[in-house]
């Protein structure tokens, strides 16, 4: 756009030409043309000069600029030597505070070593002791439950029975011949499962089922080493016609191909939700392991319904955990997978169990919504597992914990394997060191109704109206158990009293 002032310019250079030629004409006598001619002349003259002028004049600017810009960059350039000096201090000084930290990391670390080779120490002396008290005992005994620092309602959990007694801990030593009455026992009871064939089984099975017999006994998961208890593991019995237990081992595969282990599982659901609603009353914190067959899984029909349940009980998904086997996991179809990713979906969190070998994907495991996996205690400490897997059993809690999955060493039985464990860096245990499935404690107040079948089995039915509130909850637990589980006694042995009945 053009500038006023070289308007102006221009306008007094045309006065200045044009007095010039009227001067000419008027006074010294010039003819017209003559005096135009010239007018034009100086007209022409003086643009000329005004264009060199102005292109001196924008040299000079230019010049000028350049000066700056170049004062600008040399500013810039001493501004930015300024600021990589302060970042290299600034390194400095982080250098030397993680060295500083580094060195208190490791007295620390030092510190815990310490700690740790006493309490392997301690965990020998007891170790030791307990060897000596078991070979001066005249008879065999059960084994002594460790103390379990919890938080949750112990008194949820009857006192074990005799026939349900732990077996003793792993030796260290040559085992020593057992008694002739723990022999006399032990085939007695052999002989009792292997009189009862598949057929009479079967048959109790079903009266088992259909009569609301299938009962539930609980056993502790704890901390290591604190042996706090954190979760329970829900543990599937069948009572028959004579109130003897079956174990789920014995039964598990006859319910399977009869297809019976969806009412089962169904029902065993319905329990878990129960004793965990009675759990949280008095622990927030408490969880409850429950386990469901692979053909529930596979199961279009069985599957709707646990999943109508477990969809108006979600608020209880961050304490209940759907635990699967390890063949089951390594053998999904489409459907299962379909069907497990709808559970993970809703917040449901899934264990792996019967572990055989640790040839373990955690990545794998832990996008299909695993947090837990349980090694037997024995597997963990096999020498050979080192060379047959890829990755050392001492590792594997650490590579777990990376893709948020806890390891649970199962199976317990030694206050030793305790101490080789915590080498391992395994955070939890569970096995009959700590204590054996245990059965529920009937809760007083509500132990007078009777449980009808239908309500222990009829899970779609009880979603009906949503969730139970805890006090119907509670009931049905206490109506449950009252039929499986034999009056408590008024008072237990605690302290010295209960020392001394175990020696």
């Amino acid at each position: 756009m053009i500038r006023i002032s070289t308007i102006f310019i221009a306008i007094c250079m045309v006065l200045v030409a044009a007095s010039l030629g009227l001067v000419l004409y008027a006074v010294a006598g010039i003819s017209g043309t003559e005096s135009a001619i010239v007018a034009l002349t100086a007209l022409t003259f003086l643009i000329l000069y005004n264009a060199v002028s102005m292109r001196l004049r924008d040299r000079s600017d230019v010049g000028s600029q350049i000066a700056d810009l170049s004062r600008g960059t040399a500013d810039l350039a001493r501004q930015v030597a300024e600021f990589g000096r302060r970042l290299a201090a600034i390194e400095g000084r982080i250098a030397s505070s993680n060295s500083a930290n580094s060195d208190r990391v490791q007295s620390v670390v030092g510190e815990i070593n310490e700690l740790g080779g006493l309490v392997r120490q301690l965990a020998a002396t007891v170790s030791t002791h307990e060897d000596l008290l078991a070979g001066s005992a005249p008879a065999p005994s059960p084994t002594p439950v460790a103390r379990l620092e919890t938080d949750a309602p112990v008194d949820l959990i009857a006192p074990v029975e005799e026939r349900q007694a732990a077996p003793p801990p792993l030796p260290a030593s040559p085992p020593r011949p057992a008694a002739p009455a723990a022999q006399a026992r032990t085939a007695n009871a052999l002989q009792a499962v292997n009189g009862r064939n598949q057929t009479q089984l079967l048959a109790t099975l079903r009266n088992a089922i259909d009569e609301n017999r299938i009962d539930i006994f609980l056993q502790p998961m704890v901390t290591l080493p604190q042996r706090k208890v954190r979760f329970y593991e829900a543990v599937t019995r069948v009572r028959d016609e004579r109130d003897q237990l079956i174990a789920a081992e014995e039964f598990i595969s006859i319910a399977e191909a009869s297809g019976l282990i969806g009412r089962i599982d169904n029902m065993v659901l319905l329990r878990c939700v129960q004793v965990l609603r009675r759990l949280m009353v008095r622990n927030k914190d408490v969880g409850v392991f429950c386990n469901i067959a692979a053909s529930t899984l596979g199961n279009s029909t069985t599957f709707a319904q646990c999943l109508d349940f477990l969809e108006a009980n979600r608020a209880l998904a961050p304490s209940l955990v759907l635990e699967f086997k390890q063949s089951t996991f390594r053998g999904l179809g489409p459907t299962e997978t379909e069907n497990l990713a709808a559970l993970a979906q809703r917040g449901f969190r899934f264990s792996i169990d019967h572990v055989t070998d640790l040839r373990i994907e955690p990545r794998e495991l832990a996008d299909r919504g695993v947090r837990f996996i349980k090694v037997p205690a024995s597997l963990l400490l096999d020498p050979k597992q080192a060379s047959a897997s890829d990755i050392h059993p001492s590792d594997l809690s650490d590579l777990l914990g990376r893709f948020g999955i806890d390891l649970i060493a199962e199976r317990i039985e030694g206050e030793r394997a305790v101490v080789d464990l915590l080498d391992y860096d395994v955070r939890f245990g569970q096995g009959f060191l700590f204590a054996p499935p245990r059965p529920l404690r009937p809760e007083g107040a509500s132990a007078t109704g009777v449980a009808s079948p239908s309500q222990a089995h009829d899970i779609q039915g009880s979603n009906g109206s949503g969730t139970s509130s805890p006090s119907a909850t509670s009931g049905t637990i206490s109506s449950a158990t009252s039929a499986a589980t034999p009056a408590a006694p008024s008072q237990r042995l605690t302290g010295n009293a209960a020392l001394a009945r175990r020696i």
